[in-house]
């Protein structure tokens, strides 16, 4: 393939000047006064790169009239026109009233510059010098306009499952820099045939300056892979991939961000094949359904209402959560919901529709680590997993996961942001002194970059723990530097000592500042909006594992004040986990920990005969108890995370974790009846930090008189009157209204619904996340909000 220039892309075009040099603002109108035009000069940022903003530019000029030019900046657009008074007024207002759907344009700037003798309106050359105010869009869902030609048998485009035009299909996976021009993307070896350098000359067409624009003859095709057989012939690839799915293969398909691993979710013998393989034997699976007769399948499988539909429709096409009577047995064991997702680039269109029934959509990756985007490397780490693959040739230059979002409170929240919601950019309530990277923590990772008052999140990670993972790491720490034309002079990471973001961070050769785990967590919920208001909030930082100030494992804290200047003021009676950092995997262990603390050693010995089958054997629960006692390898911990482990393992709900959380998940599912809370006691431990003792709650869990059900419900309503009982007691103490959630623990809707009712009904300003997911995925984030707040004024 010919890589195609950008400017031979604009040869024989309309009319293309020259760049002129830069114009410097003036103070007043300048009019030819015999002509009585006046020209103006417009500098727009916001999101208007790789959103068709020029083109739109384009169009809207010569609508009313008016002669000059458009170009790319550095992130920037920048538009000269001359015309008469009115015409131009028009123009400024409908530059951002009638921007396209997809665009954010902000105008930064308009002044009077003398006229040049303008011609005509035209679309300039980028510019790549000069200030950057570089805005990276996400990617796109395949449009309404698009479709309709996907599936239009007279189009050109008739099922290509690579169309697209300005207001849809990828561009943060396939943008290399920017400016946003084809050269600069991963459609830069594939050169346009006539017929699409026509559509992308014409200002009449919606493929005008389409940077990805492509077709059967010129753009990417697909190649399927099963066995020795190989079909290269795009439609002979996906009649070959519908048929292979319909066979009970798990075939890996390549999308925008990444492979997925499909296969027919009501083939039980292939979904059970895919989980062993992978493996996957618990942790939920994501659906992918048509869209199509108004969602019939899908409302005849799940429960789906406006709220929830509107989600599903939404530009980012994420996977909600919703609540199934079907396939949660073999999809979502343990679960009443179940991950679905509709098709949003052509490829899963024609996919799901040839197929015609629900498909098994899950990330192509070894579990926990970033989403494969490379074919080899698919082949390769998993040609135990998948029996075909269907490959294509547009490169991905970096990967993104579907984002994941569930209704919590009336709303939805993400849980993982990704393809089509990141990067996503946040304004920052108080500016960094420098250039800063945050590098968040160690599960469901993401990295922050941040100068001025911006801050720029990026997709999903992953869990820190392998090569790939720390590759993908180093590879978005460097490209969104490069992409925001940002260099970065300090680190911000975790305090934990063992992450490995930290020992990353302190080995870069710059300056490092180390944040709290739970204060990067409450400034991140605090911040969110991008606003202080100077008043105290009290946040309740609830999960698994922080590293605290004390050097202990921190997870239950409430704290007071305000990002930089953060104060423990309550948290849960400590307890030491046997087994340290296997606990998080092994629920008995946390089980085993309260039961030793409250003296119910028989429980204790129960829970690990049952948990390890050779337990006896080795006289395990002997041994765990002796270096429970001398505090070998016992680290102590306040976690509400681990508390939750434990009721799920004394309930026997969950004795051995497959996945993270997924002992607390399934005890939330069981969690349906109304009961009254265990009333746990409160009181100030003598170091000024109140503490809720668990015991009472410890020993119901216990209690096998009660039912499962009984005893998850019991558990949740306890906890979440133990929160009331905390804020409670600090607002008596210091007066403060505002109360926020956040930490992993609050993923989980039964808790989280209990505590803002009990907390609004006295009175409590309650807030939630909602556009940062409230686990470890919005640490980095907030890591860069307490490092740029460490020097506000501190609350008494």
């Amino acid at each position: 393939m010919k890589p195609a220039t950008e400017s031979a892309l604009r040869a024989q075009s309309n009319p293309v000047h020259e760049h002129p040099a830069p114009i410097p603002g003036l103070a007043g109108a300048v009019e030819d006064s015999a002509s009585g035009v006046t020209t103006r000069r417009w500098l727009v940022s916001g999101v208007v790169q790789g959103v068709g903003f020029r083109p739109f530019v384009y169009r809207l000029a010569r609508d009313h009239g008016l002669r000059g030019w458009v170009r790319n900046c550095t992130g920037q657009v920048e538009i000269v026109a001359s015309g008469g008074e009115p015409q131009l007024q028009a123009f400024g207002n409908d530059l951002v009233t009638r921007a396209p759907a997809i665009s954010r344009p902000q105008v930064q700037r308009m002044e009077a510059v003398p006229d040049t003798g303008f011609e005509d309106f035209s679309i300039l050359d980028s510019e790549t010098t000069g200030t950057s105010d570089i805005h990276v869009p996400v990617d796109y869902f395949v449009c309404e306009d698009c479709l309709r030609e996907l599936n239009d048998p007279g189009d050109r485009r008739y099922r290509y499952p690579f169309i697209n035009c300005t207001q849809c299909g990828p561009r943060y996976t396939l943008i290399g820099a920017l400016p946003y021009d084809r050269p600069n993307t991963s459609m830069a070896g594939f050169a346009l045939c006539p017929d699409c350098l026509r559509e992308y000359r014409d200002p009449g067409h919606r493929r005008f300056h389409a940077e990805p624009i492509a077709c059967p003859v010129c753009g990417p095709g697909l190649l399927l892979r099963r066995g020795a057989v190989e079909l290269r012939d795009t439609e002979q690839a996906l009649a070959g991939c519908v048929q292979a799915l319909r066979d009970g293969l798990v075939v890996a398909v390549k999308g925008v961000g990444g492979y997925h691993l499909m296969c027919d979710a009501a083939n039980r013998a292939s979904v059970q094949r895919l989980r062993e393989r992978k493996p996957r034997p618990h942790k939920p699976l994501a659906l992918l359904f048509p869209d199509r007769d108004d969602l019939a399948l899908l409302r005849s499988l799940v429960r789906l209402d406006a709220g929830d539909e509107q989600r599903l429709r939404s530009p980012e096409r994420p996977i909600v959560l919703l609540a199934t009577h079907a396939f949660a047995e073999a999809i979502a064991p343990g679960l009443a919901e179940v991950g679905v997702m509709l098709p949003y680039s052509p490829l899963h269109h024609i996919l799901i529709h040839d197929f015609g029934a629900p498909l098994v959509a899950t990330s192509a990756n070894i579990s926990g680590e970033p989403v494969l985007t490379d074919a080899d490397m698919v082949e390769q780490r998993l040609s135990g997993v998948a029996e075909a693959f269907l490959h294509h040739d547009r490169p991905i230059v970096r990967p993104a996961d579907d984002p994941v979002y569930r209704n919590i409170n009336g709303k939805p929240r993400p849980l993982r942001l990704g393809r089509g919601s990141a990067p996503a950019e946040f304004r920052l309530p108080v500016a960094v002194a420098q250039p800063v990277l945050a590098v968040g923590g160690h599960m469901k990772n993401t990295v922050c970059l941040a100068w001025g008052d911006r801050a720029v999140l990026s997709p999903h990670i992953g869990d820190m723990g392998t090569a790939r993972s720390l590759q993908v790491f180093e590879q978005l720490a460097a490209d969104l530097q490069r992409l925001y034309d940002v260099r970065v002079e300090r680190l911000v990471c975790d305090r934990h000592p063992g992450y490995v973001t930290s020992r990353w961070a302190r080995a870069q050769g710059l300056p490092v500042t180390q944040v709290q785990h739970h204060a990067a967590h409450a400034s991140a919920l605090i911040a969110e909006g991008g606003e202080l208001d100077g008043s105290a909030s009290l946040v309740f930082t609830w999960d698994g594992v922080g590293y605290g100030d004390d050097g202990t494992l921190w997870g239950g804290e409430a704290l007071l004040g305000a990002p930089g200047n953060w104060q423990r003021v309550a948290s849960m009676r400590p307890f030491r986990l046997p087994g340290a950092d296997k606990a998080g995997r092994e629920p008995w262990r946390s089980a085993v920990a309260l039961a030793w603390e409250t003296g119910a050693d028989t429980c204790a010995r129960s829970l690990i005969q049952r948990a390890v089958p050779d337990a006896g054997e080795r006289d395990l629960a002997q041994l765990l108890q002796q270096a429970w006692r001398k505090s070998l390898n016992t680290p102590q911990s306040s976690a509400v995370g681990r508390l939750f482990d434990a009721a799920a393992a004394f309930t026997g709900v969950c004795l051995n974790a497959s996945f993270e959380g997924q002992g607390p998940m399934w005890l939330e599912t069981l969690a349906t009846l109304a009961m009254e809370p265990v009333a746990l006691d409160l009181r100030d431990g003598g170091d000024g930090i109140l503490r809720t003792d668990w015991q009472l709650l410890a020993q119901a869990m216990m209690d096998d008189s009660r039912t499962v059900a009984e005893r998850a419900s019991l558990f949740h309503v306890s906890m979440a009157e133990a929160l009331l009982q905390q804020a409670l007691a600090v607002r008596a103490a210091h007066g403060v209204e505002r109360v926020g959630l956040c930490g992993g623990v609050f993923q989980n809707r039964c808790l989280t619904e209990a505590c803002v009712t009990r907390l609004q009904q006295h009175g409590f300003d309650v807030r939630l996340g909602e556009r940062l997911p409230v686990n470890d995925a919005g640490i980095s984030f907030g890591q860069v909000v307490e490092y740029a707040s460490t020097r506000r004024v501190r609350y008494p």
